[in-house]
């Protein structure tokens, strides 16, 4: 039976890195840089509306896509599948698949092309989509899957929370269809909502609900809005179950696991995380403290990272597992 493999990986970032105690000067706001640094991990971030840098989600995406289609040694023509993973889209309509599809390709192709908006959970929905429409579909060969992040458009003037967790990134696979033979390739998915819990934090303006009007901007109604206080252990309560049932689904062990690339919004809860799994901190790549927290895109970002460093080889099982307000949690199960 044929599956999908990843045969490269890539990743962008816009501009210089802002650190910290920069990032208190760019936005003139105020906030705890040492317990940023200590709990959650965050030392510097990408934000290109600070840097002045006129790029957005469709420019994050394409960048890195390039990279990834560079590192396959794919060419774009080859593409007949281009998915993105976001809440924070180029436009509400059309997809910024498509676009991305299109600067890619030049024009009309027989490539696919489509969002998958699950909140911060985005990447990981679109990983198991794509995989499992390859390896149904002998017409779909390769394929290029986007986790992109840019929530920054959407933080307000004065937001010390929203400007110091959240920054601008994407993350990409190139996919390749492979039989049975090849020991590499997706194995399984997992995943998980509760939409009852949509209204905690989000961007809820400029959809038919609410859409943009003067009088919404001029109430400071729009943009990122946390509406109710996250619960601190939520991942560590979703995590771990998540995964040890998605081990039992593929027919892997817990413990063969080499590595496991988790949503990267908090440093303190990855290592609860490894800890409540019973397996080494060390196999829970990190990489916020360079990057900040890029929504869909971390997952991407921190796997090529992990790949790059010689900390992921080829034959390695690896678990992704990421979650996203609303909420909505998904994790895959592969043999890079």
């Amino acid at each position: 039976m044929a599956k999908a493999k990843i045969l490269g990986t890539g990743l962008y970032a816009p501009g210089k890195a802002i650190t910290n105690d920069e990032l208190k000067k760019l936005a003139g706001i105020e906030f705890d840089a040492d317990r940023l640094e200590a709990k959650i991990g965050i030392k510097a971030r990408h934000i290109a509306r600070l840097r002045g840098i006129d790029e957005t989600s469709a420019d994050f995406a394409e960048q890195a896509a390039r990279a990834a289609l560079a590192d396959a040694g794919v060419d774009p023509l080859e593409l007949d599948l281009v998915v993105v993973g976001s809440d924070t889209p180029e436009f509400i309509s059309p997809a910024t698949a498509i676009l991305v599809q299109g600067r890619l390709q030049g024009g009309q192709r027989d490539c696919g092309a489509f969002d998958v908006g699950a909140s911060c959970a985005s990447f990981v929905t679109a990983l198991d989509a794509a995989a499992r429409m390859m390896a149904g579909d002998p017409s779909i060969r390769r394929a290029v899957v986007v986790g992109m992040y840019n929530m920054p458009a959407y933080v307000r003037p004065g937001d010390a929370f929203g400007w110091s967790i959240f920054a601008d990134g994407a993350g990409a696979v190139v996919l390749g269809r492979v039989e049975d033979g090849d020991p590499s390739g997706y194995i399984s998915g997992k995943l998980v909502a509760d939409g009852t819990q949509w209204d905690y934090v989000g961007v809820y303006a400029g959809g038919t609900s609410k859409p943009v009007t003067k009088e919404l901007l001029d109430s400071e109604a729009y943009g990122l809005e946390l509406l109710q206080r996250l619960p601190g252990d939520r991942n560590l309560k979703l995590w771990p179950p998540i995964i040890r049932a998605l081990c039992e689904k593929g027919g892997v062990a817990l413990d063969a696991v080499k590595a496991f690339v988790l949503t990267q919004i908090n440093k303190s809860v990855i290592e609860d995380v490894m800890d409540a799994l019973g397996r080494p901190r060390s196999l829970a790549p990190m990489v916020m403290d360079r990057y900040g927290y890029t929504g869909s895109g971390c997952v991407p970002m921190a796997f090529h990272h992990a790949v790059k460093e010689g900390r992921i080889q080829r034959g390695d099982p690896v678990v992704f597992c990421a979650s996203g307000a609303g909420f909505a949690v998904g994790a895959n199960l592969l043999i890079y």
